[in-house]
């Protein structure tokens, strides 16, 4: 469902080293005001990241604060005697805030998003499927997602008069837009598979060939499998 980068693919550093995003991702949770924990890294990238690219794992995260300290990107620190539990609370450098500034500054193509929809690869393969279990998989992801849209929704209300939250409220925004429109994409697709209820291969035999044009008989409508929209 949602439009999401490649966490593996990698960025290049302002000093000439690569950096993954998801590096500039948690250097981003710390460039907001305060110290936090990485515990509390993870909390807030459930309650933003995720709704518009992606969560990392807290193992990944502490991975992160580690490499961003070695660069001298962050600084941590433990927490006195008198707390009752020990924690490490971390905070961006300058240095650090110069070289997220940098990179989320430079270029002009951030790339294209991207998109991969589990359901609608099993969609996709419905002749494979009962009737009944895939539209109850739809039904089951059009409730996820009303449940997502008020988990973004909340989030908006938390950030609701923070001035520093001002850019992460447009893209939260962006979240409930999309969101929005998965459900009523999910709705739709009910509809669709309703119509089709009570077709049989032998009501529409069509198969690959008919939709990619192979073997020489290229119809109206039809692409030649080199120029099929869903290679591979």
């Amino acid at each position: 469902m949602a439009a999401r980068r490649n966490p593996s693919q990698q960025h290049e550093g302002p000093s000439g080293g690569g950096l993954p995003p998801t590096a500039w991702a948690v250097l981003g949770l710390l460039s907001f005001p305060g110290e936090r924990t990485g515990y509390e890294l993870k909390k807030w990238a459930d309650a933003s990241l995720r709704f518009f690219y992606w969560s990392p794992a807290i193992s990944q995260i502490y991975a992160e604060l580690r490499r961003l300290e070695g660069l001298g990107y962050a600084t941590s620190r433990r927490s006195g005697p008198d707390e009752p539990r020990t924690k490490r609370s971390y905070a961006i450098t300058d240095e650090g805030r110069a070289a997220l500034a940098a990179w989320a500054g430079g270029g002009r193509d951030a790339g294209p998003p991207v998109l991969k929809h589990p359901l609608l690869l099993r969609v996709w393969l419905g002749h494979l499927t009962a009737p009944d279990h895939l539209r109850a998989l739809v039904a089951e992801h059009v409730a996820q997602t009303r449940g997502e849209l008020k988990e973004v929704r909340d989030a908006l209300a938390r950030a609701d008069d923070a001035e520093a939250w001002s850019h992460p409220q447009v893209a939260l925004r962006w979240s409930e837009r999309r969101l929005e429109a998965e459900v009523e994409l999910a709705e739709a697709m009910l509809n669709d598979l309703a119509g089709l209820d009570g077709l049989t291969d032998l009501d529409n035999p069509a198969g690959p060939d008919d939709f990619t044009g192979s073997g020489g008989h290229d119809g109206p409508g039809r692409q030649p499998m080199e120029d099929s929209p869903t290679p591979g």
